[in-house]
């Protein structure tokens, strides 16, 4: 199975305010960068528990029909109508085991701890970084500590009128 991640970060590298605060993204004017390409790509999510309590405030359910499991041992809040979401729980291992058996091919992981948890794991095998051209000073951290090197490939840097930075990197085996 393969697992990418498609993130939004500030400059200095946070993908939230430590509120959880995603306000500072908007700097990036709303302009088209792949995510749409990308999503198409992709045959389910994994997501943590505060991610998916933060997608719940955005109005309307980004994720159409795709499947999205929330990784967490806690019920979840209610889910939009519509939305297809499975509560699990695991070593991001398992969770990808279990996942693959059912035919899951290409998972996209979303929210610092869950993108944490794989990639300390081995499981991440594309990321997807696009920078917003401003520093918040500090917030939850894409990477946080790592507890040894991962070596990544560059694939693609890409910029947009916005002043969005976007790069891509294969995680090295």
């Amino acid at each position: 199975m393969k697992a990418s991640v498609f993130v939004g970060t500030s400059l200095d590298g946070f993908i939230a305010r430590a509120n959880g605060d995603l306000d500072f993204l908007e700097a990036g004017g709303g302009e088209p960068h792949g995510y749409d390409e990308f999503i198409a790509t992709v045959d389910a999510l994994v997501i943590g528990r505060k991610t998916f309590e933060t997608v719940l405030t955005f109005g309307s359910w980004p994720y159409g029909n795709k499947p999205v499991v929330v990784l967490s041992t806690r019920p979840l809040a209610p889910t939009p109508p519509g939305a297809m979401v499975e509560r699990m729980s695991g070593a991001p291992a398992d969770i990808v085991s279990q996942l693959a058996a059912r035919g899951i091919g290409h998972i996209y992981v979303d929210g610092g701890i869950t993108i944490q948890r794989f990639l300390e794991a081995g499981l991440i095998h594309r990321l997807i970084i696009t920078r917003v051209p401003v520093l918040i000073g500090g917030g939850i951290s894409l990477f946080g500590a790592v507890p040894r090197d991962i070596p990544l490939k560059h694939v693609a840097t890409r910029h947009y009128a916005s002043g969005l930075v976007q790069s891509e990197y294969l995680v090295a085996t």
